[in-house]
């Protein structure tokens, strides 16, 4: 039984190669945007430890999701009174 050859790039037809940059672009777009909002937001803004989300971020599409899907707490409406 012959071994199947890898692909490569240049013998990719354009719209795969197209199809591959453009998710290529979302996954590091999702990295970042999850990496940035994790730096900044308090702690206490985040359900469970910061290092544990970053790590997760990194998993492809699937963590930066998680993040934003499950992993912040409802930021409270600045424009409501504080409880007394």
């Amino acid at each position: 039984m012959a071994k199947k050859a890898r692909k490569q790039w240049r013998d990719m037809p354009p719209w795969a190669r197209v199809a591959v940059m453009v998710m290529v672009s979302v996954q590091l777009s999702l990295l970042a945007s999850a990496l940035v909002d994790i730096s900044r937001r308090p702690a206490q803004q985040i359900r469970g430890p910061k290092p544990a989300w970053a790590a997760a971020a990194f998993i492809n599409f699937i963590g930066p999701i998680s993040y934003f899907a499950f992993g912040r707490k409802a930021a409270a409406d600045p424009s409501s009174p504080a409880p007394q």
